[in-house]
C-alpha cells in the first residue's frame, strides 16, 4: 500500500527554496523572470483578445444600423405587396415592417457629384426600426415636400450643402428629348443628414418618400422592393418567417436575408484572425513555460545533494515529485495571477484615458474598443494554466529520479 505524502515536510521544503538563495541567485533570479514572463503572456492575451472583441463589437454595433436585422426582397418577377405586408404583421406582431423602394442616382452639385443608393421610405415607420435615421429626423426640417431628402452627413461636407440646400439627382430611367434619350433628373431639398459612423453608408445611402418615387419613376403605390425587417431575435424570426412564406403560394419567390449574411465574409475573416492571434499569443506563455523548465532544472541541479539527503533520510520520490512540481505550478500561478491584474489594469488605463487616438473616418470610432468576454478569460486563464502544469512534469520526475548512491559518492 503506498505512503500518503508528508505535507508539512513538501510546504517546508518549497518555502525554503523559494527563498532568495545568496550562494545560487541566478537561480531565484531565473524564477521571477519566469514568472514575468507569464504574467506578460497572460497580459498581452487579455488586452489582445479584448480588443479584438471590442472592435468586431462596434462594427457589428454599427453594421446592424445600417443593414437592418433582416430585409425581405424579392427574387425575379416576385412583387412585395401591402398585403404581404399586412400578412406578416398580423402574424408576426411583435416584429416592425418597414416597406421600401430602391434605386441606383447620381447626385450633381456646384462641387462636383457621386453614385448613390435611393430609398424611398416611410419615414415614421423607417425611424422605429433605424435608430440613426431617427436620430437624424429630430433636426429635421419638416418640409412639407414629396422631394424631400435624407443624405449622410459626408454627403453635406464633398458638397458643401447645408440643410434646406437643394440637390440634383440622375435616375437610369431616360427621357425621350428629340431623337435621343436623357437621363431623369429631379432637385430635392435636404431635410436633415444623418451619421452612422461609417463613412462609406453615410456617401452612399439617401432617402426620400415614397411620393417621390411613384411621381419620378412611376413606381405602382403598394408594390415595393423590399421591406426592412426589425427583430429582437433575427436569427430565430428568419427561420419562422420563411416557414410562413414558403406555406403561401404566392410568396415562395420572396426571401429573407439577415443582416449577417450581409456580412459574412467580413466576420468571417475577424473571427479567424481572432483565433490565430490567439493561438499566436498563446506562444508567448509557452516560451514562459520554458523558462520554468530551465529554472527548475536549475534548481534540481543545484539541489542535487539536499534531494539525495531528503531520500537517505526517508524522503520518498513521490514527496520530491511532488516538491519540484509545486514549485514549477506556484511560480507559473503567480505569473497568471499577476498578469491577470496587469491585464485588467492595462484594460481601464486604454478604456479611461485617451493613449490611443483612432481615426474615425476610417474605422468609424476614434476611442480604443476592448471587450474581453468571460469565455475568452476563462480559455486565456486554461490555456495557461496546462502549459504551466505540463512544464513542471519534467523537471520534477528529473528530481524523483536523482540516485542518492551515485550523488552522495560523487559528493
Amino acid at each position: 500500500m503506498a505512503m500518503a505524502n508528508n505535507t508539512t515536510f513538501i510546504n517546508k521544503i518549497i518555502k525554503h527554496y523559494l527563498k532568495y538563495d545568496k550562494d545560487n541567485p541566478f537561480i531565484f533570479i531565473s524564477s521571477i523572470l519566469s514568472l514575468l514572463s507569464v504574467a506578460a503572456g497572460v497580459m498581452v492575451l487579455m488586452l489582445a483578445m479584448g480588443i479584438m472583441n471590442g472592435t468586431q463589437k462596434e462594427f457589428k454595433k454599427r453594421l446592424f444600423v445600417m443593414n437592418y436585422p433582416l430585409t425581405l426582397v424579392p427574387i425575379g418577377y416576385e412583387n412585395v405587396t401591402d398585403d404581404l405586408v399586412n400578412k406578416l404583421s398580423t402574424k408576426f406582431p411583435e416584429l416592425i415592417f418597414s416597406p421600401y423602394y430602391i434605386t441606383h442616382v447620381a447626385s450633381k452639385s456646384g462641387y462636383g457629384g457621386s453614385a448613390s443608393q435611393l430609398y424611398g421610405v416611410d419615414f415614421k415607420k423607417e425611424a422605429q426600426i433605424n435608430e440613426v435615421f431617427k436620430k437624424a429626423l429630430e433636426n429635421s426640417l419638416q418640409s412639407p415636400s414629396k422631394y424631400k431628402l435624407v443624405v449622410g452627413e459626408t454627403v453635406l461636407e464633398e458638397s458643401a450643402l447645408k440643410h434646406g440646400d437643394k440637390l440634383t439627382l440622375l435616375f437610369l430611367k431616360g427621357e425621350t428629348i428629340g431623337f435621343g434619350t436623357m437621363p431623369t433628373q429631379k432637385r430635392f431639398v435636404i431635410d436633415a443628414a444623418f451619421s452612422s459612423g461609417l463613412t462609406n453608408y453615410d456617401k452612399v445611402i439617401m432617402y426620400t418618400t415614397h411620393a417621390a418615387f411613384h411621381k419620378v419613376l412611376k413606381r405602382d403605390a403598394g408594390i415595393y422592393d423590399g421591406i426592412h425587417i426589425y427583430s429582437a431575435n433575427a436569427m430565430n424570426d428568419i427561420k419562422l418567417m420563411n416557414e410562413y412564406l414558403k406555406s403561401i403560394d404566392a410568396y415562395k419567390g420572396v426571401r429573407l436575408q439577415g443582416w449577417w449574411e450581409q456580412n459574412a465574409s467580413f466576420f468571417a475573416a475577424m473571427e479567424m484572425e481572432k483565433k490565430a492571434l490567439f493561438l499566436v499569443l498563446l506562444l508567448i506563455i509557452l516560451v514562459a513555460a520554458l523558462n520554468i523548465i530551465s529554472s527548475l532544472l536549475m534548481t534540481v541541479m543545484s539541489r542535487r545533494t539536499e534531494i539525495a539527503f531528503m531520500k537517505t533520510l526517508g524522503a520518498t520520490s513521490s514527496e520530491i515529485k511532488s516538491i519540484f512540481f509545486k514549485l514549477g505550478a506556484i511560480i507559473g500561478f503567480a505569473g497568471i495571477v499577476v498578469g491577470t491584474l496587469l491585464g485588467l489594469i492595462g484594460m481601464w488605463v486604454l478604456t479611461t484615458f485617451p493613449i490611443i487616438q483612432l481615426s474615425e473616418d476610417v474605422y468609424g470610432f476614434s476611442k480604443l474598443p476592448i471587450d474581453l468576454t468571460i469565455l475568452d478569460f476563462v480559455l486565456i486563464i486554461l490555456g495557461a494554466i496546462v502549459i504551466v502544469m505540463i512544464s513542471s512534469i519534467y523537471p520534477a520526475n528529473k528530481a524523483s529520479s536523482t540516485d542518492p548512491l551515485k550523488v552522495l559518492r560523487n559528493e
